[in-house]
């Protein structure tokens, strides 16, 4: 891609949009160079993958500059370096966490009010080693609301780096569960305030729900469907991306 095409494309972008692609565009470059060196043996390609790093954290460091988020190249680099590891377990892949749409019998979902930020939202936790998607979801949810509940169906796959509520490589397990029992008791370090919330008494800030509400109260209903995935973008990268064989 010539210097040309790449400053229209970037003065034709939303900043917003160009920020996350920088964000990508990081970890992507990252998760590359931490892969390789948790395989390779050879010191030059080593030297050749930690100067990616450097490269990676460079561009992080602006995405941070642009969203107003002051940390040091250094910091990044460490973070980078700390998480490689040798041959399979160096493979870096996104993050797991899985999220629960709860059901009751009165046609309700079940939110809980993050401590951190003040925003409503379903059970949510990181995949736990030890569990399966479906015993972190009924653990998660019993540690945050005090509900118990069974999983019903699989909702979502969903990239959150590609939605936009999270900065670094993440992929989201999004369940319908049925509540079997429990009593509304938050987590005391987690959650401000749990409770139940029709379809048009949701609480304010109640985050993403135009896209997950509509499969969420459809599921509740009683509904059975497909699970839903982010479709591949006609355009991954802005310029030719080859596949390594």
């Amino acid at each position: 891609m010539s210097a040309q095409v790449i400053v229209c494309a970037v003065s034709d972008a939303d900043p917003a949009d160009f920020t996350r692609d920088l964000v990508r565009w990081s970890e992507t470059l990252a998760a590359i160079a931490r892969t390789g060196l948790g395989f390779t043996q050879s010191l030059y390609e080593r030297e050749r993958f930690e100067e990616i790093l450097h490269v990676a954290a460079d561009i992080k460091a602006a995405a941070d500059d642009a969203l107003e988020v002051r940390r040091e190249t250094d910091h990044f680099i460490q973070e980078w370096m700390d998480s490689v590891g040798e041959g399979v377990p160096g493979y870096i892949t996104p993050k797991v966490a899985v999220g629960a749409v709860v059901g009751n019998d009165a046609g309700e979902v079940l939110l809980m009010q993050r401590s951190d930020s003040g925003v409503w939202l379903y059970p949510t936790g990181w995949a736990d080693v030890g569990y399966s998607a479906s015993e972190v979801v009924v653990k998660e949810v019993l540690e945050e609301t005090g509900i118990e509940c069974e999983p019903v169906q699989l909702l979502a796959v969903v990239d959150g780096q590609r939605m936009g509520f999270t900065r670094f490589s993440m992929h989201l397990l999004l369940f319908h569960c049925r509540a079997t029992g429990g009593t509304l008791q938050g987590h005391p370090l987690e959650t401000s305030d749990v409770g139940w919330f029709s379809r048009d008494a949701l609480p304010t800030p109640t985050a993403g729900a135009e896209w997950w509400g509509p499969m969420a109260f459809a599921a509740i209903d009683g509904a059975i469907l497909a699970s839903t995935f982010d479709p591949p973008r006609p355009q991954v990268w802005r310029g030719d991306h080859p596949t390594a064989g």
